[in-house]
Parts: structure tokens; C-alpha cells; sequence
């Protein structure tokens, strides 16, 4: 699995495909082992952070100091090493991390395995608005049924 296969699933990474619906990973034996993807991530976020100046030393001193914690580079390059199976990222400092990196690529494939989408500020509210706007146009649908209905009854 390439990097860019882990953090671009459709066409376009920003827009996504609104109208599919998310599912879960099926839960067959033996295909659950995410921890070479999960190192693939942290690597990719380390990798954004750095372009954006921000390289693994300053991460590794600011999630110690958030954490209070002795987070170090040499643990965040085993966290990124595919090849270290069992040197993930703990669960615990995903979300320092995240937070250090301006990033939430963990977030996002945690939710898109348990077969949800994550939405952050804007995305939030305008499905909350395509909700809301459903039921109104369901309430309007049936109030005209209704109407229809009266017209009948006299």
C-alpha cells in the first residue's frame, strides 16, 4: 500500500464522494493488522508538519511538554518505521500529536475503519444543514399529503 493510497482514498481529497455511505472493515481473520498503515500515517503527518516547519524534534519537545511525558525523535521515528511492527504509536498520543501537527490523518482513517466520516468546523454544520433541510423537506412532504387528505374529507 503506497503513502498516497493511505491518505487519499477518492478522486479528490477534499471533496471525497458525498453520497457514499461509510462502512466498517469487515471483521475477517487475519486483515485487521493496521500497524503498518498506522506508521505509514504518523509518517505522512510528520512529513506534512516538516514542510509546514515544523520538524521532529519540535514535535517530539512539544507533545512532552503537552503530555508531561518524555516524548523523543528517536520514538517518533519508530513510530513511522512500517518495518518495527510492534513500535506503533500509542493510542494515548495520537491525539498530541494530531494536535502538534495541525493534522487529524489518524482521526480520519480511525473513523473511515469503524466505517464513519469525521467532519471538523464547516463540514459539521453543513451536514447538520442537509439534515435539518431533509426533515423539512419530509415535514413538507407529509403536511401536503395531509392537505391533499382534508381536501378529500368534507
Amino acid at each position: 500500500m503506497s503513502r498516497r493510497s493511505r491518505t487519499v482514498t477518492n478522486g479528490d481529497a477534499l471533496t471525497g464522494d458525498l453520497f457514499a455511505i461509510p462502512r466498517a472493515a469487515a471483521p475477517v481473520a487475519g486483515s485487521m493488522d493496521y500497524r503498518q498503515g498506522v506508521s505509514g500515517l504518523v509518517g505522512d503527518m510528520l512529513s506534512i508538519a516538516a514542510a509546514a516547519g515544523l520538524d521532529r524534534y519540535e514535535v517530539a519537545s512539544q507533545a512532552s511538554r503537552l503530555t508531561g511525558k518524555d516524548v523523543s525523535k528517536a520514538m517518533l521515528d519508530g513510530y513511522t518505521a512500517e518495518s518495527r511492527e510492534e513500535f506503533n504509536v500509542p493510542f494515548w498520543l495520537t491525539p498530541v500529536l494530531e494536535s502538534v501537527c495541525s493534522s487529524t490523518l489518524l482521526t480520519q482513517w480511525l473513523v473511515g475503519v469503524r466505517g464513519g466520516r469525521f467532519l471538523v468546523g464547516a463540514e459539521t454544520l453543513d451536514a447538520e444543514i442537509g439534515r435539518v433541510s431533509q426533515e423539512v423537506d419530509s415535514a413538507a412532504a407529509r403536511l401536503k399529503q395531509l392537505r391533499d387528505l382534508r381536501r378529500r374529507v368534507r
